[in-house]
Parts: C-alpha cells; sequence; structure tokens
C-alpha cells in the first residue's frame, strides 16, 4: 500500500506545465516591471571554480525585440541611410577621425617636444636596423614618415610609436639575403616588396577579425625567439665592431670567425668602437632619457670628418640618397613569391606580437582601449606605406613609445611631429651622413637589441613553470641553430603541441553537497565531508570537450563509474564545453550506450545554447531521452531522485520496468517552472549566448559576485545564494500544500 500510494505521488507530479515562449512572457508583463527582473538576473552571483550552486534564471527575454508599443512613434520609418552607414564605419577604421576632432591643443607643446625626441631616436636606430636587414641605411630613414603617419591615422593606440624594429629588420635581412645573391639593388627591391606582402596578410587578416592570432604564441616562447634573435644581431655586427671581415654561415661559424679574428683587429675602428658604446651604455646610466643615440650619431659624423677616420682605414657607411622614393609598387619575380608569401607571414606574426605587446603595456597604464583587429588593419598599412615608398617592414617599437612617454607624449600627433622631422633630415642632412663610420652604427644597433637580452627571464619562467622555461630554451635554441623563419616555425609548432597537450589533460571531479547549504556542490578532491547521493555520481569536466580529447576522456569516465557499482544514475557537468562537434557528439554516443548497457542513465546539466543546438541536431537528445538535461545540479538531483524512486517502487512491487517508463519526469516536486527540461523549451535563436537567453549557465560577473570564478577555497561551505534560498524556501511550501491536498 505504501508503495503504490508512493508510485501514484510520483506520477501525480510528472504533468507538465505549458511552456511559455519568451516574446509571449515579455508582452504580459508591463515594461516598469520587466526592467527590474532583467537588473536582477544580471546581478546574479555565479558559482565559484570548486562550488556550483542552484541559480537558475527566470528573467524572460525577448531578444532585443522591443514590442510595437515600447518603439517611439515613427520608428519603423527610420532606417538608417547608407551615408550615415559608410561614416560609422569609416570611424570604426580611421581612428583619427574620431579623436583629432576633440584633439585639445594644449597638448600641444608637450606633444610636438616628444615628437622631436622620438625622431631624435629613431632615424639612428632605422639606420642601424637597415643595416641589420642588409640593405643601405636610406631604406631604413624611407621607412619612417610613410609608417609613422600611416598608423597616426589608423591605429587605435593613442601612445604607440611604429618604425624598424630589431626582430622584423632581422627576419626581412635573412629571408632577402637568401633571394638577393648579394645584389644590393635587388636586396632593397625584395625588402620593399616583403613589407607590401606582410602588410597585405596583416590587412586581410584584421578585416576577417582574425587578430586571436596575435595572441597564439605565448610569452615564453616568444621571449626565447626575441633572445635568440638578440643573440645573432650581436654576432653579426661583432665583425663590424672589430673593423674584420663579417663571417657566413651558421651561429658556429660566425662565432669561430670572430674568435680567429681576435689579433688581426683594426685598432682604430676598435677604439672608435669602444667610444660609442662606451658613451651609449654609460650616457644611459648617468642621464637616462638623454637621447644618447643621436648624440653618438652627430659625434660619429662629425669626428669622422674633423680626423678623416676614412684614410685612417675605419670604414664609413658611403654615399646616402638625398630626398624621398616616389611611391611604387615593388615589382618581383614570381619564383620568389612563395618564399616571400612565407616570410611575409612571418614578419607579420612577430612584428605584431611585439607591437601590441607595447600597446597594451602603455594602455594599462594609461587606461587606453585597444582593438586587435584594428592594431592589424593599422600595421598592415603602415608596412603597406612604408614598402610603397621604398622602405622596409615597421612594427610597434617600446623603445620609441617610451620615449615619447616620458617626454610627456600622449597623442599620435607625436608620431605626425616625428613624421616631419625625419623628412626634413632626409631633404637637408642626407650628405655629412656618407661620412658615418660603420662601427659606430654597429654600436647603435647592439645598444638598442642589448636589453633584449635577459637571462633572467629564463630562469623566472622556470621558477614558476618548467614547461615554460623549457618553452623558451627551445624557441631560442631554434633560432640559432636552424636561423630566424625555421625558428619561428619552431615556435608556432611548440605552441600547437603544448595547446593539445593542454587539452588532453581534463580532470574530472567528483562532485558532493557542501553541508548545511541548500543547493551548492564542490568538489570531493579536498572535502570529502562533502555528501554524495546514493545511487548517483556528479561528475564534472573543469576543461572543454571536444574532438582532441574525447575519447579520452569518455573512457577515463567509464573507468571512474565502474568503482562504484551501485550508481544507478551519472549526472554530467559540461559547464566547461561551450561548442561540441559531430567528432564529440559520437563520443558522448557511444558513453551513453555504455552507460545503458550496464544498467545506468545519464543526465546532462549546465549546457550551453551552442552545445543544445548540437545535440538537437544530431539527434542526441532524442536518444538521450526527455527529462535528462538541466540547469544546474541541484535540479538534476532533485529530478534523479524521483527517477530512483519510480525504479524503487517498480522493484518493491515486483515489476520490471522499462526506460521509457522514466520519461516525463521534468517537474519533481520542489522545482520551480525555470528548472524545467531544457530540452522541452521552445528552441531560441542560433545565435543566442547563455548570458543573455536565460537558459545556460553564464561565467559573466557580476557586482555581488566579485570573485568571477577564481575560487581558493577559502569560503567553501559560506557560499550564500539568496535568491535560491529564497526559492527553496517557497518550494518547500508549495510542495508541503501538493502534499496535503
Amino acid at each position: 500500500m505504501k508503495n503504490g500510494r508512493r508510485r501514484a505521488e510520483i506520477v501525480r507530479v510528472t504533468v507538465h506545465r505549458p511552456a511559455i515562449r519568451p516574446a509571449q512572457a515579455a508582452a504580459r508583463i508591463p515594461r516598469q516591471s520587466a526592467a527590474p527582473r532583467a537588473e536582477s538576473a544580471t546581478a546574479e552571483p555565479i558559482p565559484d571554480a570548486d562550488t556550483e550552486a542552484d541559480h537558475t534564471d527566470h528573467t524572460d527575454h525577448t531578444d532585443g525585440a522591443d514590442t510595437e508599443a515600447d518603439r517611439p512613434d515613427g520608428a519603423d520609418d527610420e532606417q538608417p541611410s547608407t551615408l550615415s552607414t559608410l561614416v560609422r564605419r569609416a570611424l570604426h577604421h580611421i581612428p583619427i577621425l574620431e579623436w583629432f576632432p576633440r584633439y585639445q591643443t594644449r597638448s600641444l607643446w608637450s606633444d610636438a617636444l616628444a615628437g622631436l625626441v622620438v625622431a631624435a631616436l629613431a632615424i639612428p636606430q632605422s639606420m642601424g636596423y637597415a643595416a641589420v636587414a642588409g640593405v643601405g641605411v636610406e631604406v631604413g630613414l624611407y621607412t619612417l614618415p610613410p609608417a609613422l603617419l600611416a598608423y597616426a591615422i589608423f591605429g587605435s593606440s593613442k601612445l604607440l610609436i611604429v618604425g624598424p624594429v630589431s626582430t622584423v629588420s632581422l627576419l626581412s635581412g635573412s629571408l632577402v639575403g637568401q633571394l638577393s645573391g648579394g645584389d644590393p639593388a635587388r636586396a632593397a627591391l625584395l625588402t620593399s616588396g616583403l613589407a607590401v606582402t606582410a602588410g597585405i596578410v596583416l590587412v586581410i587578416a584584421g578585416l576577417f577579425r582574425v587578430g586571436w592570432v596575435a595572441e597564439f604564441l605565448s610569452e615564453p616562447i616568444v621571449a626565447g625567439f626575441i633572445t635568440g634573435l638578440s643573440v645573432l644581431v650581436v654576432l653579426g655586427q661583432a665583425p663590424v665592431l672589430l673593423g674584420v671581415r663579417s663571417g657566413h654561415g651558421g651561429v658556429v661559424e660566425q662565432f669561430l670567425g670572430i674568435a680567429q679574428a681576435v689579433g688581426h683587429e683594426h685598432p682604430t675602428t676598435v677604439l672608435v668602437s669602444g667610444l660609442a658604446l662606451l658613451t651609449l651604455f654609460g650616457g644611459n646610466r648617468i642621464l637616462p632619457r638623454a637621447p644618447w643615440s643621436l648624440i653618438v650619431l652627430i659625434a660619429g659624423i662629425v669626428g669622422s670628418r674633423m680626423l678623416n677616420l676614412h684614410a685612417l682605414g675605419v670604414a664609413t657607411i658611403g654615399h646616402v640618397p638625398s630626398g624621398l622614393q616616389a611611391p611604387t609598387m615593388p615589382l618581383v619575380r614570381a619564383t620568389d613569391l612563395p618564399t616571400l608569401v612565407t616570410g611575409a607571414a612571418a614578419v607579420a606574426m612577430v612584428g605584431l606580437a611585439e607591437g601590441l605587446a607595447a600597446a597594451r603595456l602603455y594602455a594599462r597604464e594609461h587606461s587606453d582601449r585597444i582593438n586587435t583587429d584594428q592594431e592589424l588593419i593599422a600595421s598592415g598599412i603602415a608596412d603597406l606605406a612604408a614598402g610603397a615608398f621604398g622602405g622596409m617592414g615597421a612594427a610597434g617599437s617600446l623603445s620609441k613609445t617610451a620615449a615619447s612617454e616620458r617626454t610627456g607624449g600622449r597623442s599620435q600627433v607625436v608620431g605626425i611631429v616625428a613624421a616631419v622631422s625625419v623628412v626634413l633630415v632626409v631633404l637637408l642632412a642626407s650628405a655629412p651622413m656618407s661620412a658615418l663610420p660603420s662601427a659606430v652604427l654597429a654600436a647603435i644597433v647592439v645598444h638598442a637589441v642589448w636589453s633584449l637580452l635577459r637571462p633572467s627571464v629564463f630562469r623566472e619562467y622556470w621558477s614558476i613553470s618548467s614547461g615554460d622555461g623549457i618553452a623558451a630554451a627551445v624557441a631560442m635554441l631554434g633560432v640559432l641553430a636552424l636561423g630566424p623563419l625555421q625558428g619561428l616555425l619552431i615556435a608556432v609548432a611548440q605552441s600547437v603541441l603544448g595547446l593539445v597537450y593542454r587539452s588532453t589533460q581534463v580532470h574530472i571531479d567528483e562532485m558532493g553537497k557542501l553541508p548545511e547549504e541548500k543547493a551548492a556542490w564542490g568538489s570531493l578532491s579536498r572535502h570529502p565531508e562533502r555528501k554524495t547521493v546514493p545511487g548517483m555520481m556528479v561528475l564534472r569536466l573543469d576543461s572543454p570537450l571536444f574532438w582532441a580529447n574525447a575519447a579520452t576522456v569518455t573512457d577515463r569516465l567509464l573507468a571512474m563509474i565502474a568503482t562504484r557499482p551501485d550508481v544507478r544514475i551519472v549526472l554530467l557537468d559540461l559547464e566547461a564545453t561551450n561548442q561540441l562537434d559531430a567528432t564529440t557528439e559520437r563520443r558522448l554516443e557511444s558513453f551513453l550506450a555504455s552507460l545503458r548497457e550496464d544498467g545506468k542513465d545519464l543526465y546532462l546539466v549546465r549546457l550551453f545554447h551552442q552545445v543544445r543546438v548540437v545535440m538537437k541536431r544530431s539527434g542526441f537528445f532524442d536518444t538521450l531521452g526527455a527529462g535528462r538535461t538541466w540547469h544546474s545540479i541541484a535540479a538534476a538531483v532533485l529530478a534523479a531522485k524521483a527517477v530512483v524512486a519510480v525504479e524503487e517502487a517498480f522493484e518493491a512491487a515486483s515489476k520490471e520496468w522499462a526506460p521509457e517508463d522514466l520519461d516525463g519526469i521534468a517537474d519533481p516536486p520542489g522545482l520551480a517552472p525555470a528548472d524545467r527540461d531544457v530540452t522541452t523549451d521552445d528552441e531560441p535563436s542560433l545565435a543566442g549566448n547563455p548570458a543573455d537567453d536565460g537558459e545556460g549557465p553564464s561565467r559573466k560577473g557580476s557586482p555581488k559576485n566579485k570573485h568571477d570564478g577564481k575560487h581558493d577555497g577559502k569560503h567553501d561551505g559560506k557560499h550564500d545564494d539568496k535568491a535560491a534560498k529564497g526559492k527553496a524556501g517557497k518550494d518547500k511550501q508549495r510542495g508541503k500544500k501538493h502534499h496535503g491536498s
């Protein structure tokens, strides 16, 4: 009799409530009351990393569509014109149209002064980096004006200064050196062609919004790559500092060549190099803000002319053409295109990574905002402009940006003033530069890249994570052993392998209910006092489930479940999985089939909208059955308890039961309407988001939850969800009334 009454009670609560479409619900609610409800949903606390609370969203959403009563008069007639749409798009992609009309003239003096300082630093640096790239110093000077002006127009950073940088110059030089065959004119043409190709790659990437590619290389890998490049730069300039013939070949050959040259160096050249290096490194310690590179450059030119150093055997840079080149499109051989395109992609990636690092550093300090996709477009146009005017590849420069910021620069007016200054120098002062000793230029280059040689960074990465330390070392050794381009490919391959490896290291937590909490669940691994439910096993993945790890993870899940023969129902929390692919869906089908062959059932918890869409399209929901997908662990446990009760009722009556007898048990006592089985909800738009469609878990923070998912374990058992407690209390009273009826 007891079993019969219990079974009747279970059957009585399986009646489904009618589904209400979001739009219908919004139409029933006055606008004055809809706003507070939406606000409360936004402020709802989010579970921390170690616990999960029952936090069902009760808000009705309209997906941004206003009802007719909400629209102002004539709203249907107001359509944005084509002209206004084009203007908005232009403002989005041409930031100068937005900030320049609001520019405050009181900042002009400090920006102009910063522009002169940047020019004083950039002129000698660009000449030195041109030498690193294997082209004449004029190519570096041709790069600055168009690149600076292009970035001032299209860049999203207020402070970033662009120009030739060591990494791009060295990559360019290594690629061009393989193709030019020692011909200076052909080397200059290929260098400009490489810049144009890199610009095209960046602009296309920016228009297609793939700025995330710039984030693909981790900081340790970039640090190792730049360190390797810096070592190559210093080794390449050492023969010039000593006044001996430059060595060829790899790092070992160059190092052996320098060792053999000791004792045969040119004394006057060594003296000039020593004085230049002493002034650069010593001067920076005494007056760090002084433009020591420009001081050494001018002193080298004046001293060379006064002492006639060329007659004493000191090599000089030779003739520097005056004036600027007319814009042309560099034409390269068709046979060079494959190498040029591959090299351009490498130049684009390395230059963008360096530029973004500098832009973000100063954006944080000055509350600036950086648009990564716009940075791709701006950097690409800067490269295109530089290449069209006979220059080389450019990128955001940390040293130039730092000089601008220290002098008081606060806008891209700094870059415009610097560009004008460089043009005047190229027009008026090209002839005297021919007397500059090559050793002085080499000293300027070594000083510029010396700060990038930081062995302490490797120790720091190793102390944080041995994997990061190994990654940095492999990237550096790859550059030194195989060259810049092959070293970059090794760095990229290392990133891919690291990503795949980490994706397979999915941790599976068994969850338990927190003591003295209504609806909070957390991992049992460090908290054995948390309670499990007899006959059930609640499991949570801490990483996304996708094609590369699906088979391994499902096998591990089955192995964990096999250790608990008493388990009838497995509850799997998939909140960490925000997308689903066909391979993973097939693995989940196999997982479900294995469970049911063993007499167990599967419930899925906290599914994102995109995951539900794939499961519905593939037919997985049909295989799973109704009543087995839930918004929260607490709701799923209550539903599972009702199912277990049905099984026990059949067993007590000595009757066999089938899985279809359990379908439809979606509203056990104590659950609010919003906790209904999500597979019975009307299908929302495929572009929906769990944070705004009211159906899936949300990882966004709120004013009431400053942890934003970062739980340190100190507050276990103290998670206070007032909304959940209030709802649970009302449901308890509702349940009493229901049982008494």
